[in-house]
């Protein structure tokens, strides 16, 4: 009988408000938002923005700071998933906070981790922007470090995205130093590639249409 009064009393109250911190309140917090009216401004797009996720790495990371964490953007990110729907998915940069100092295997690991915790189902497309915290600032990116990680999340220095009559543009702002490297050329090369196609479909500069 005592043991039960303990565990009625005690223990149940104490898991019950451990589960409904850890799951349910993400869905009692979330639910509450919503998406902005179109107001007739063209077709309606449900884009869930993220910017500076910094998945813990094995050198500055505490591994139970670095569970907290990833548990809180997971699930956080998956009750928005499921509640908000949205169609398209853009992370702003730093996705990993010690990429640029990863090694393979320790790089390996990352995106392993990464497109776990931001998994999308089929039909929402993700994209990755690449911030200094991946590949490192200007002056310590080489070309190794760059190449894997436009590689490992299908994305480039520049691309242009058109999303149900909206454009997007996304930059690796690192290779805007303007300083001729072989990151810089390539981005410059690319961005005004993404402008001229900007320009040509606004039919403001007609003469790029042909091009």
């Amino acid at each position: 009988m005592f043991f039960r009064f303990i565990f009625l009393y005690t223990f149940l109250p104490i898991l019950i408000a451990f589960i409904f911190n850890e799951y349910f309140i993400y869905y009692v917090a979330i639910f509450q938002c919503g998406w902005p009216d179109n107001n007739g401004s063209g077709e309606k797009l449900r884009a869930l923005v993220l910017s500076d996720p910094h998945l813990l790495g094995e050198i500055e990371g505490h591994w139970f700071d670095k569970l907290r964490r990833e548990w809180q953007m997971y699930r956080s990110f998956q009750t928005s998933i499921s509640l908000l729907r949205p169609e398209v998915v853009f992370i702003l940069g730093d996705l990993t906070d010690e990429g640029k100092w990863a090694t393979g295997k320790q790089w390996d690991q990352y995106v392993v981790n990464a497109k776990r915790l931001f998994a999308t189902p089929p039909g929402v497309r993700l994209y990755v922007v690449v911030g200094n915290h991946d590949i490192g600032f200007h002056h310590d990116v080489t070309n190794t470090k760059l190449t894997r990680f436009l590689k490992d999340f299908s994305t480039k220095n520049v691309e242009t995205i058109e999303l149900k009559g909206h454009t997007f543009v996304i930059v690796n702002s690192m290779g805007l130093e303007g300083d001729g490297c072989f990151m810089c050329q390539a981005t410059e090369r690319q961005l005004q590639d993404a402008m001229d196609y900007i320009n040509c479909e606004n039919s403001m500069k007609p003469k790029y249409c042909n091009s």
